[in-house]
Protein backbone atom coordinates (compact mmCIF):
# COMPACT_ATOMS: atom_id res chain seq x y z
CA UNK A 1 0.00 0.00 0.00
CA UNK A 2 1.27 3.20 -0.90
CA UNK A 3 2.34 5.81 1.76
CA UNK A 4 1.38 9.36 2.59
CA UNK A 5 3.76 11.95 3.00
CA UNK A 6 2.94 15.93 3.67
CA UNK A 7 5.85 18.16 3.50
CA UNK A 8 5.53 22.18 4.60
CA UNK A 9 7.91 23.70 3.52
CA UNK A 10 8.19 21.54 -0.01
CA UNK A 11 9.47 24.97 -1.82
CA UNK A 12 12.73 25.40 0.28
CA UNK A 13 16.26 23.55 0.51
CA UNK A 14 15.29 20.64 2.45
CA UNK A 15 11.79 20.09 1.46
CA UNK A 16 12.83 19.95 -2.09
CA UNK A 17 15.35 16.74 -1.21
CA UNK A 18 13.10 15.60 0.92
CA UNK A 19 10.64 14.91 -1.25
CA UNK A 20 12.87 13.65 -3.73
CA UNK A 21 13.91 11.42 -1.74
CA UNK A 22 10.17 10.26 -0.04
CA UNK A 23 9.23 9.89 -4.71
CA UNK A 24 12.18 7.63 -5.09
CA UNK A 25 10.63 5.43 -2.11
CA UNK A 26 7.24 5.29 -3.70
CA UNK A 27 5.44 7.50 -1.59
CA UNK A 28 2.40 10.36 -2.83
CA UNK A 29 3.39 13.34 -1.76
CA UNK A 30 1.90 16.59 -0.95
CA UNK A 31 3.42 19.69 -0.43
CA UNK A 32 1.86 22.95 1.40
CA UNK A 33 3.05 26.24 0.12
CA UNK A 34 1.74 29.43 1.02
CA UNK A 35 0.11 31.77 -1.31
CA UNK A 36 2.55 34.18 -3.08
CA UNK A 37 1.88 36.55 -5.55
CA UNK A 38 5.08 35.19 -7.29
CA UNK A 39 5.33 31.46 -6.11
CA UNK A 40 8.91 30.49 -5.91
CA UNK A 41 8.77 26.61 -7.10
CA UNK A 42 12.36 26.42 -8.59
CA UNK A 43 13.86 24.09 -6.41
CA UNK A 44 10.60 21.44 -7.46
CA UNK A 45 10.00 22.59 -10.61
CA UNK A 46 11.52 19.03 -11.97
CA UNK A 47 9.61 16.97 -9.54
CA UNK A 48 6.32 19.39 -9.75
CA UNK A 49 4.00 16.94 -11.97
CA UNK A 50 4.79 14.11 -9.18
CA UNK A 51 3.58 16.05 -6.32
CA UNK A 52 0.36 17.51 -4.85
CA UNK A 53 0.91 21.07 -3.83
CA UNK A 54 -2.05 22.00 -1.30
CA UNK A 55 -2.22 25.82 -0.20
CA UNK A 56 -2.36 26.22 3.76
CA UNK A 57 -0.36 28.48 5.99
CA UNK A 58 1.59 27.63 9.19
CA UNK A 59 -0.16 31.09 10.18
CA UNK A 60 -3.88 29.90 9.56
CA UNK A 61 -5.32 27.28 11.68
CA UNK A 62 -7.92 26.49 9.33
CA UNK A 63 -6.07 26.35 6.29
CA UNK A 64 -3.83 23.51 8.96
CA UNK A 65 -6.78 21.62 9.26
CA UNK A 66 -8.09 21.42 5.22
CA UNK A 67 -4.56 20.47 4.81
CA UNK A 68 -4.42 17.30 6.98
CA UNK A 69 -8.00 16.72 6.50
CA UNK A 70 -7.32 16.79 2.49
CA UNK A 71 -3.90 14.78 2.35
CA UNK A 72 -4.99 12.35 5.14
CA UNK A 73 -0.99 11.94 5.70
CA UNK A 74 0.65 8.72 6.75
CA UNK A 75 3.50 11.09 7.75
CA UNK A 76 3.99 14.79 8.05
CA UNK A 77 7.39 16.35 7.85
CA UNK A 78 7.07 19.78 9.01
CA UNK A 79 10.16 21.74 7.57
CA UNK A 80 8.05 24.90 7.22
CA UNK A 81 9.30 28.22 9.15
CA UNK A 82 10.90 31.47 8.94
CA UNK A 83 14.55 30.00 9.20
CA UNK A 84 16.60 32.63 8.86
CA UNK A 85 18.11 33.41 12.11
CA UNK A 86 19.31 37.11 10.91
CA UNK A 87 15.23 37.86 10.47
CA UNK A 88 14.08 36.96 13.37
CA UNK A 89 15.81 39.69 14.49
CA UNK A 90 14.24 42.23 12.86
CA UNK A 91 10.76 40.18 12.91
CA UNK A 92 10.66 38.64 16.02
CA UNK A 93 6.98 38.54 16.77
CA UNK A 94 6.71 37.12 13.09
CA UNK A 95 9.44 34.14 13.56
CA UNK A 96 7.49 33.70 17.03
CA UNK A 97 4.35 32.82 15.38
CA UNK A 98 5.28 31.04 12.28
CA UNK A 99 8.58 29.42 13.85
CA UNK A 100 7.09 28.25 17.08
CA UNK A 101 3.25 28.95 17.18
CA UNK A 102 2.67 27.28 13.95
CA UNK A 103 4.08 24.16 14.82
CA UNK A 104 1.51 24.24 17.60
CA UNK A 105 -1.35 24.59 14.97
CA UNK A 106 0.14 21.52 12.92
CA UNK A 107 -0.17 19.12 15.38
CA UNK A 108 -2.93 20.55 16.66
CA UNK A 109 -4.55 19.56 13.76
CA UNK A 110 -3.05 16.68 13.33
CA UNK A 111 -4.11 15.54 16.65
CA UNK A 112 -7.72 16.63 15.91
CA UNK A 113 -8.24 15.02 12.59
CA UNK A 114 -5.34 12.43 11.91
CA UNK A 115 -3.93 11.49 15.31
CA UNK A 116 -2.34 8.38 14.34
CA UNK A 117 0.03 10.08 12.03
CA UNK A 118 3.57 10.47 12.11
CA UNK A 119 5.17 13.56 12.72
CA UNK A 120 8.69 15.01 12.40
CA UNK A 121 9.71 18.23 13.60
CA UNK A 122 12.14 19.93 12.56
CA UNK A 123 14.41 21.45 15.42
CA UNK A 124 17.66 23.42 14.68
CA UNK A 125 21.12 23.16 16.57
CA UNK A 126 20.67 26.65 16.92
CA UNK A 127 18.48 25.78 20.12
CA UNK A 128 21.72 25.16 22.08
CA UNK A 129 23.19 28.59 21.02
CA UNK A 130 25.65 29.58 24.32
CA UNK A 131 25.82 25.82 25.14
CA UNK A 132 27.62 24.90 28.69
CA UNK A 133 29.13 21.40 27.22
CA UNK A 134 30.83 20.63 23.62
CA UNK A 135 30.34 18.84 21.72
CA UNK A 136 26.18 18.92 22.04
CA UNK A 137 24.24 15.28 22.36
CA UNK A 138 20.21 15.30 22.99
CA UNK A 139 20.26 15.72 26.82
CA UNK A 140 22.45 18.97 26.50
CA UNK A 141 20.55 22.01 27.89
CA UNK A 142 18.99 24.55 25.51
CA UNK A 143 20.51 28.58 25.68
CA UNK A 144 19.13 29.74 22.32
CA UNK A 145 20.65 33.36 21.43
CA UNK A 146 18.10 34.17 18.75
CA UNK A 147 14.45 34.73 18.41
CA UNK A 148 14.46 32.52 15.79
CA UNK A 149 16.14 29.72 18.26
CA UNK A 150 13.41 31.09 21.23
CA UNK A 151 11.23 30.03 18.68
CA UNK A 152 12.35 26.32 17.70
CA UNK A 153 12.65 25.66 21.12
CA UNK A 154 9.24 26.32 22.28
CA UNK A 155 8.37 24.09 19.26
CA UNK A 156 10.84 21.35 19.99
CA UNK A 157 8.87 21.44 23.40
CA UNK A 158 5.46 21.71 21.87
CA UNK A 159 6.43 18.72 20.31
CA UNK A 160 7.44 17.08 22.94
CA UNK A 161 4.27 17.32 24.95
CA UNK A 162 2.05 16.12 21.93
CA UNK A 163 4.34 12.93 21.94
CA UNK A 164 4.13 12.59 25.85
CA UNK A 165 0.52 14.15 26.83
CA UNK A 166 -1.54 12.72 24.06
CA UNK A 167 0.61 9.15 22.76
CA UNK A 168 1.19 10.89 19.47
CA UNK A 169 4.14 9.79 17.31
CA UNK A 170 6.20 12.74 17.11
CA UNK A 171 10.28 12.86 16.29
CA UNK A 172 11.94 16.51 16.63
CA UNK A 173 15.28 16.29 14.25
CA UNK A 174 17.85 18.37 16.11
CA UNK A 175 20.01 19.57 12.90
CA UNK A 176 22.85 21.33 12.65
CA UNK A 177 23.68 23.61 9.79
CA UNK A 178 23.35 21.62 6.79
CA UNK A 179 23.88 23.20 3.02
CA UNK A 180 24.01 22.75 -0.91
CA UNK A 181 23.37 24.59 -4.04
CA UNK A 182 19.83 25.06 -3.23
CA UNK A 183 20.58 26.64 -0.29
CA UNK A 184 18.61 30.37 0.02
CA UNK A 185 21.54 33.12 -1.06
CA UNK A 186 20.55 34.91 2.12
CA UNK A 187 22.62 32.18 3.96
CA UNK A 188 26.24 33.09 4.71
CA UNK A 189 27.22 29.63 2.92
CA UNK A 190 25.77 30.16 -0.18
CA UNK A 191 26.45 34.07 -0.17
CA UNK A 192 29.77 33.36 0.28
CA UNK A 193 29.72 30.69 -2.87
CA UNK A 194 27.42 32.64 -5.02
CA UNK A 195 30.06 36.13 -4.10
CA UNK A 196 33.32 33.26 -5.48
CA UNK A 197 31.87 33.31 -8.35
CA UNK A 198 30.82 36.74 -9.35
CA UNK A 199 34.32 37.98 -8.49
CA UNK A 200 35.82 34.81 -10.40
CA UNK A 201 33.77 36.57 -13.64
CA UNK A 202 34.48 40.01 -12.31
CA UNK A 203 30.61 40.69 -12.00
CA UNK A 204 31.85 41.98 -8.11
CA UNK A 205 35.08 42.76 -6.39
CA UNK A 206 34.56 41.98 -2.96
CA UNK A 207 32.20 40.02 -0.38
CA UNK A 208 30.98 41.68 2.73
CA UNK A 209 30.55 39.12 5.48
CA UNK A 210 30.14 39.30 9.33
CA UNK A 211 31.47 37.36 12.28
CA UNK A 212 34.42 35.28 10.38
CA UNK A 213 35.65 33.13 13.36
CA UNK A 214 32.03 31.76 14.14
CA UNK A 215 32.46 28.12 13.72
CA UNK A 216 29.48 25.64 12.27
CA UNK A 217 28.84 22.00 12.15
CA UNK A 218 28.36 22.03 8.27
CA UNK A 219 27.08 18.98 6.39
CA UNK A 220 24.79 18.13 3.44
CA UNK A 221 21.43 18.98 3.05
CA UNK A 222 21.16 15.67 0.65
CA UNK A 223 22.55 13.66 3.51
CA UNK A 224 20.07 15.06 6.08
CA UNK A 225 16.89 14.41 5.05
CA UNK A 226 17.35 10.95 5.24
CA UNK A 227 17.56 10.82 8.83
CA UNK A 228 13.86 12.69 8.95
CA UNK A 229 12.45 9.35 7.02
CA UNK A 230 14.65 6.95 9.36
CA UNK A 231 13.05 8.65 12.58
CA UNK A 232 9.51 7.92 11.65
CA UNK A 233 10.50 4.33 10.95
CA UNK A 234 11.44 3.56 14.30
CA UNK A 235 9.39 1.75 16.84
CA UNK A 236 8.91 4.97 19.39
CA UNK A 237 9.17 7.99 19.03
CA UNK A 238 12.41 9.92 19.88
CA UNK A 239 14.66 12.78 19.65
CA UNK A 240 17.75 12.93 17.38
CA UNK A 241 20.77 15.32 17.06
CA UNK A 242 22.08 15.41 13.00
CA UNK A 243 25.59 16.58 12.77
CA UNK A 244 28.64 15.70 11.45
CA UNK A 245 30.92 15.68 14.45
CA UNK A 246 32.82 18.62 13.09
CA UNK A 247 33.48 22.36 13.32
CA UNK A 248 34.65 24.99 10.31
CA UNK A 249 34.65 28.34 10.82
CA UNK A 250 32.78 30.85 8.31
CA UNK A 251 36.75 32.25 7.56
CA UNK A 252 37.47 28.59 6.80
CA UNK A 253 34.24 28.04 4.32
CA UNK A 254 35.69 31.75 2.89
CA UNK A 255 38.70 30.12 1.88
CA UNK A 256 38.15 26.87 0.51
CA UNK A 257 35.76 28.30 -1.57
CA UNK A 258 37.80 30.90 -3.02
CA UNK A 259 40.58 28.14 -3.02
CA UNK A 260 38.57 26.38 -5.46
CA UNK A 261 38.91 29.12 -8.18
CA UNK A 262 42.38 30.15 -7.07
CA UNK A 263 42.37 32.93 -5.52
CA UNK A 264 43.21 33.99 -2.03
CA UNK A 265 40.22 34.80 0.50
CA UNK A 266 41.88 38.06 2.06
CA UNK A 267 42.09 39.82 -1.19
CA UNK A 268 38.51 39.88 -1.29
CA UNK A 269 36.72 39.81 2.03
CA UNK A 270 35.75 42.53 4.14
CA UNK A 271 34.09 42.57 7.02
CA UNK A 272 30.70 44.10 7.53
CA UNK A 273 29.91 45.54 11.22
CA UNK A 274 26.27 45.42 9.43
CA UNK A 275 25.91 41.73 9.51
CA UNK A 276 26.76 41.35 13.10
CA UNK A 277 24.46 40.00 15.81
CA UNK A 278 23.26 41.56 18.83
CA UNK A 279 24.20 38.16 20.28
CA UNK A 280 25.90 35.61 18.48
CA UNK A 281 26.19 31.79 18.75
CA UNK A 282 30.33 31.42 18.41
CA UNK A 283 30.76 27.85 18.20
CA UNK A 284 28.48 24.57 17.69
CA UNK A 285 29.36 21.10 17.18
CA UNK A 286 26.89 17.91 17.10
CA UNK A 287 27.36 14.97 19.09
CA UNK A 288 25.49 12.54 16.56
CA UNK A 289 26.34 9.23 18.32
CA UNK A 290 22.51 8.44 18.85
CA UNK A 291 21.90 8.60 15.41
CA UNK A 292 24.33 6.79 14.32
CA UNK A 293 23.65 3.61 16.56
CA UNK A 294 19.70 4.00 16.36
CA UNK A 295 18.95 5.20 12.60
CA UNK A 296 21.92 3.54 11.58
CA UNK A 297 23.29 6.64 9.41
CA UNK A 298 26.11 8.71 8.66
CA UNK A 299 27.03 11.32 6.27
CA UNK A 300 28.43 10.98 3.17
CA UNK A 301 29.43 14.47 1.53
CA UNK A 302 32.70 15.67 3.57
CA UNK A 303 32.71 19.87 4.48
CA UNK A 304 35.50 19.74 1.63
CA UNK A 305 32.72 18.79 -1.03
CA UNK A 306 30.18 20.70 0.33
CA UNK A 307 32.60 23.75 -0.65
CA UNK A 308 33.33 22.72 -3.82
CA UNK A 309 29.96 21.12 -4.95
CA UNK A 310 28.65 24.28 -4.11
CA UNK A 311 30.97 26.32 -5.85
CA UNK A 312 30.94 24.78 -8.94
CA UNK A 313 27.32 25.20 -9.51
CA UNK A 314 27.45 28.88 -8.46
CA UNK A 315 29.95 29.16 -11.43
CA UNK A 316 27.69 27.52 -13.54
CA UNK A 317 24.34 29.30 -12.52
CA UNK A 318 26.72 32.74 -12.71
CA UNK A 319 28.39 31.91 -15.99
CA UNK A 320 24.90 31.67 -17.38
Amino acid sequence: MTKTALITGITGQDGSYLAEFLLDKGYQVYGMVRRLSTPNFSRIAHIINRIVLLEGDLGDEASLNSTIQTAQPDEVYNLGAQSFVATSWNQPSLTGDITGLGVTRLLEAVRQFRKETKVYQASSSEMFGAAEESPQNEETKFYPRSPYACAKVYAHHMAVNYRESYGMFVCCGISYNHESPRRGIEFVSRKITDGVARIYYGLATELRLGNLEAKRDWGYAGDYVETMWLMLQQEKPDDYVVATGQSHSVKEFAELAFREVGLNWEDYVVVDQRFLRPADVEYLCGDASKTRRELGWKPKITFEQLVSMMVKVDLEQVKD
